[in-house]
């Protein structure tokens, strides 16, 4: 009876057993067929990550060149510690020379610049680009009284120095990064406004990706903040090398051929001899490129408008494929 009772047994969890089995079975096979045949769903839009070309170093530090004057009116004329420093950083107090008597309140913002001269330069069309105000830091104000304000250095592109001028914080907004597709070294002009790259930030002259450049196309060229420029240069120049006169050997020495065998007097990495049946004069470098078209460029680069002045911007290098130069040609694209 016993042993009936264990067998009755065993065959009922058995069956259990493969119950359980082919439901899970079925189971797996369902979620099989909808991996097969799922779909990617990618986020709205709205709710991908957007990113910005530049942060707000680059959006305030940057400086620019500008021909309106600028309000010279208030400056910083002290610093709390200045018996010890002569120059100034994140977290100091300064004295300015405005107060409550010129609208000056608690928590007002101001941005430091200070003008550094008249830009002249060989590399632009235009008589006249403006004066250079570099970018150096920003200022809350801590304490107002009547006629002067204490400040508290809340940003320091550079050094801050007394004499630095206040100016209301610019309204500035990176563009946002879009993806282009691969840098095309060998696209043609698109006829749009052209100019130079005529100087950039810290007297650099030889530049990279994410360096700051002035650019001689502004608010009178119809340029805007955003707008992308290729950056070109004639093809064979801007190179910091002295020019490559001569690529070839010439056959002015005898040598190359076998005394025994002799043949012509020639290198072979000779130049080409002018004529149908190469018996004429050497056909040198300059010959050559004087019968190609004028308007060959090398393409090095391109860079993004962040500030645009009345006749100059600001441009912030993007991408390269050999070092920019001042002096190398823009347009836009």
């Amino acid at each position: 009876m016993r042993i009936h009772t264990i067998a009755k047994s065993s065959i009922y969890a058995l069956a259990v057993a493969l119950i359980s089995s082919t439901a899970i079975t079925a189971q797996q096979a369902d979620l099989n067929k909808k991996i097969d045949t799922a779909t990617m769903v990618l986020p709205a839009k709205s709710m991908q990550r957007e990113m910005t070309v530049v942060g707000d170093s680059e959006l305030y530090c940057a400086g620019f060149v500008q021909s309106s004057p600028m309000s010279t009116s208030t400056e910083i004329v002290g610093a709390e510690n200045e018996k010890d420093q002569h120059v100034y950083f994140q977290g100091d107090y300064l004295y300015i020379n405005a107060g409550s008597a010129n609208g000056v309140n608690e928590g007002d913002m101001y941005s430091v610049v200070r003008p550094r001269g008249d830009v002249n330069t060989d590399w632009t069309n235009k008589n006249d680009l403006g004066f250079f105000v570099q970018e150096v830091g920003a200022v809350e104000v801590h304490r107002v009284m009547s006629d002067v304000s204490v400040v508290k250095v809340k940003t320091s592109c550079s050094s801050l120095l007394l004499g630095d001028l206040l100016q209301p914080i610019p309204s500035r907004k990176s563009p946002m990064f879009e993806y282009r597709g691969a840098f095309d070294r060998f696209s043609s002009p698109s006829g749009k406004a052209s100019g130079w790259i005529f100087m950039a930030r810290d007297n650099a002259e030889v530049l990279g990706v994410n360096q700051i450049v002035y650019v001689d196309l502004g608010a009178e060229d119809g340029v805007s903040v955003g707008d992308v420029l290729t950056v070109f240069r004639p093809l064979g120049t801007g190179n910091v090398f002295p020019d490559v006169k001569k690529e070839t050997l010439d056959n002015k020495e005898d040598g190359y051929e076998s005394n025994r065998y002799e043949g012509g007097h020639f290198s072979n990495q000779a130049a080409r001899k002018k004529g149908s049946e190469g018996n004429g004069a050497v056909v040198t470098t300059e010959n050559a490129k004087s019968r190609r078209p004028s308007t060959l460029r090398r393409v090095v680069g391109e860079v993004m408008i962040l500030n645009v002045k009345e006749r100059t911007s600001t441009a912030i290098v993007l991408r390269n494929s050999s070092e920019i130069h001042t002096g190398d040609r823009v347009e836009v694209k």
